[in-house]
């Protein structure tokens, strides 16, 4: 099909609908964009996604996102070695006329958004023919123009690659060049022809790549690493260039400057956390926090232990809770409390209490081990004094420095330390309602028809009735000078979810065991790390279950400085990484390999993306960290330390 198409593109209307064709071709879409105006997605019966083109009035099954706009790998210029991607010449003046499909040709073909025909130059569809035309065509206008000669084809020397050729033949050369590849095709491991191709390519050079240069699948895998052979530099040329100030071609995201700068000092570590933790203790210990005289005994049974622990600290006034000794013993067991009763009597009633099983609380959205106030709480017999009884628990815990076997979302420690949700926060709990309100606040809403008020549809329990945002908010439209405030109560409506009741009840127990002006000292990630505790990371199975993507592989240069990284920090400032980019420093019992995303397992992912100017970005749902391509190690280091010390935790975007 795909021949047939590139030798007359007015058969790809014949077979746009095959469905053979369809996941091919999608293969190339980038899903990060959106759609194009006048585009909307569906699902049908059968789950599949289509796509409705409303300004053609058109269905298809191909989405609209491929990137048909610029093209990628011409294969006619493989061997073109003075032409740059783009089509321009690098030194001529007539560079203009130079198009994908050779001087002034353009070919029409039934563009895959609308099933429609539109003319612009399409490499992938040109025929047979054309192939030698362009070929012949561009040689003469080389020979006739004053165009440079081709620089020299050699891939080893110490010189940066500039020539096209030349840069595909470094990329293919790079260690781990396979794991790379079948990240980008997954069908590459088990094509061996391809593989010999490869082969070919990596110890002939480029007079292998201009042999194969119209070979369709070739042109089609290394069409899907454009963006990495364009700025890949061989990892011993990069030091180099960096100290000899030699430039890096013009369009690579690892252009180094032609002058060289000083050497910056990395960003202070400005969250001294064990600092705050150590003054934190020391003015509990000051303030008579647990200290005694008197002592506070509890006596539970093991199977028993949430109801009889409820009983005892709900009866107990709230000075005897702030200042007493804590003891606990197990009905049955002799033996004196030195710290392991209690310890394991935080553990087993902390598993208990914020067990989704009792109904106080269930799963966040975002995975399966990190909890939130359940709105089906309200239906627990005497759930106000439950969730109070909880917020004493969480006091006691802190003040006695005892760990609870529970991680909450982060608005929730926002919510218990009263500080104010942001946009950011409903991301990790709902990715389209945050992607719906980033649209919102970053469009100007008077270009579009839409119809908005200070009211929202909510469904509680199967009815769906509308609630306002505001006093007579379903008459109240939405301007541009008011979309902030709309925003804002859109962000607290979807965090409160109908449980500001129970969550009052909870932060009030929680502050009738500790004063407020002690715990204000922490922010939400702080609170988290006191309250959930700062395990020890594993780093070897941290790097074991990551994965990589655009280009990065465990042995590339930028991601062995990212884990040199990792060794230098201490273990908190590595919590600190996992809680920007996953939202939770917790890690499951089985170790990062059980790590969850928005939509089951999700392993810890590190993605090329950026300019070297950017910071980091985390992707808390798919637990994905968005790492430029830096051009030396100290960069990285202080561009990663900037952006989990001085950001907010969920998506830098």
């Amino acid at each position: 099909m795909i021949t047939r198409i590139r030798r007359d593109p007015q058969t790809f209307e014949r077979y746009q609908h095959n469905r053979d064709l369809v996941s091919f071709l999608n293969i190339f879409t980038d899903t990060r964009r959106e759609l194009p105006q006048g585009w909307e997605m569906k699902i049908d019966r059968s789950r599949k996604a289509f796509f409705i083109d409303h300004v053609n009035r058109t269905t298809t099954f191909i989405d609209p996102r491929l990137p048909v706009d610029t093209p990628p790998v011409n294969p006619y210029f493989l061997h073109m070695s003075f032409l740059r991607l783009d089509g321009s010449h690098t030194g001529s003046p007539h560079s203009t006329s130079y198009h994908a499909g050779g001087p002034h040709s353009s070919s029409s073909h039934s563009s895959p958004h609308s099933g429609g025909t539109h003319s612009h130059s399409s490499p992938h569809l040109g025929g047979p023919h054309s192939t030698s035309h362009s070929t012949h065509s561009l040689s003469h206008s080389a020979s006739h123009t004053g165009a440079p000669t081709p620089p020299p084809r050699n891939a080893g020397s110490d010189v940066i690659p500039t020539a096209y050729n030349d840069k595909v033949v470094a990329f293919l050369r790079q260690p781990n060049i396979s794991e790379v590849l079948k990240e980008k095709q997954s069908c590459y491991a088990s094509n061996s022809s391809l593989r010999d191709k490869i082969n070919k390519i990596r110890s002939e050079g480029t007079e292998a790549l201009d042999r194969l240069s119209n070979d369709i699948e070739l042109t089609i895998l290394l069409s899907l690493c454009e963006n990495e052979i364009m700025s890949y530099v061989p990892p011993h040329l990069q030091q180099s260039s960096l100290s000899s100030g030699v430039h890096s071609p013009s369009g690579s995201p690892q252009a180094s400057p032609g002058v060289q700068r000083p050497t910056r000092v990395p960003a202070p570590y400005k969250r001294d956390f064990q600092a705050k933790l150590r003054n934190f203790y020391k003015k509990l210990e000051t303030k008579g926090y647990g200290q005694g005289p008197g002592k506070l005994k509890l006596t539970v049974k093991r199977d028993n232990v949430l109801e009889d622990a409820f009983n005892k600290i709900m009866s107990t006034s709230k000075k005897e809770l702030q200042k007493s000794r804590l003891y606990i013993s197990f009905a049955g067991e002799e033996g004196l409390d030195y710290g392991g009763p209690s310890r394991e009597f935080f553990f087993l009633l902390s598993r208990q209490l914020f067990n989704p099983y009792y109904a106080l609380f269930e799963y966040s959205a975002n995975d399966t081990y990190t909890v939130q106030i359940s709105p089906r709480s309200r239906f627990v017999d005497n759930y106000q004094e439950w969730f109070r009884f909880a917020g004493r628990v969480l006091g006691l815990a802190l003040v006695h420095q005892y760990l609870l076997d529970a991680f909450f979302t982060r608005p929730f420690y926002k919510a218990l330390l009263r500080e104010s949700w942001t946009i950011a926060d409903v991301e990790a709990l709902d990715t389209e309602f945050h992607q719906s309100l980033l649209w919102i606040q970053d469009t100007d809403i008077t270009e579009h028809d839409l119809v908005m008020t200070f009211s929202v549809n909510e469904e509680v329990f199967g009815q769906v009735t509308e609630r306002e945002l505001k006093p007579n908010g379903k008459n109240i439209p939405v301007t541009e000078k008011t979309k902030k405030e709309y925003i804002e109560k859109m962000v607290n409506w979807r965090l409160e979810r109908g449980v500001t009741e129970q969550t009052e009840c909870l932060i009030k127990g929680f502050y009738e065991v500790i004063d407020h002006r002690l715990v204000s000292a922490f922010d939400a990630r702080e609170l988290e790390l006191v309250i959930a505790g700062t395990v020890e990371i594993d780093i070897n199975d941290w790097r074991k279950n990551t994965e990589y993507r655009s280009g990065y592989h465990d042995q590339h240069l930028v991601i062995q400085w990212f884990w040199a990284a990792i060794e230098k920090f201490d273990n908190e400032r590595r919590l600190r990484l996992l809680q920007f980019v996953t939202g939770t420093s917790s890690i499951p019992y089985e170790g990062f390999a059980a790590l969850r995303g928005s939509n089951g397992p999700r392993k810890f992912c590190i993605e090329k993306w950026g300019r070297i100017t950017s910071l980091p970005r985390a992707h808390t749902c798919f637990n994905r960290l968005d790492l430029p391509p830096y051009t030396c190690q100290e960069m990285l280091f202080e561009k990663l330390v900037t952006a989990v010390e001085e950001t907010s935790t969920y998506g830098m975007e």
